[in-house]
């Protein structure tokens, strides 16, 4: 038997977890209003630099029909006459946030574990004040600085 890479693991039922979808390890930005309900749960897993901040009733990684069954996706989407919302459209919505928070597309792509930057670009969807922002920036380049040529 082959051993396994030492970014799998086996859950107390002896599956084994292979990870994210792309198996690449990332780090993710918390939101500072967040960061101490993390912190505490850090604290609460001990020092083991493996172990997962949030796990499934057995231990290992949280299945997709756990967490739908334990958030009560279904009805809380459905109660908010939002059924068509899906889970992983939260991702993109928070990577769409960072995008129209300016932050940069290649930061975008670490964070999302993207192997492409085409990918990444698919998650950007300027808003209003993106695009006015840029209007505005536009204009601050083209007008003339006193002693200086234009553009």
């Amino acid at each position: 038997m082959e051993p396994l890479p030492p970014d799998h693991h086996t859950s107390p039922a002896g599956l084994v977890d292979k990870g994210t979808k792309g198996k690449r390890r990332r780090k993710v930005p918390i939101i500072p209003e967040i960061r101490p309900l993390v912190l505490r749960r850090i604290d609460s897993v001990g020092s083991d630099p493996m172990a997962r901040l949030f796990t499934g009733p057995r231990g290992g990684r949280i299945a997709t029909a756990v967490l739908r069954d334990a958030t009560h996706w279904d009805g809380v989407v459905t109660k908010l006459g939002y059924e068509y919302l899906l889970r992983h459209g939260l991702r993109h919505t928070g990577l769409t946030w960072m995008a129209d928070a300016g932050v940069p597309v290649h930061v975008l792509r670490k964070i999302a574990a993207h192997g492409l930057l085409t990918t990444t670009q698919r998650y950007r969807h300027p808003d209003v004040r993106s695009i006015t922002s840029a209007g505005e920036a536009l204009g601050v380049y083209l007008t003339p600085v006193p002693g200086e040529s234009g553009p």
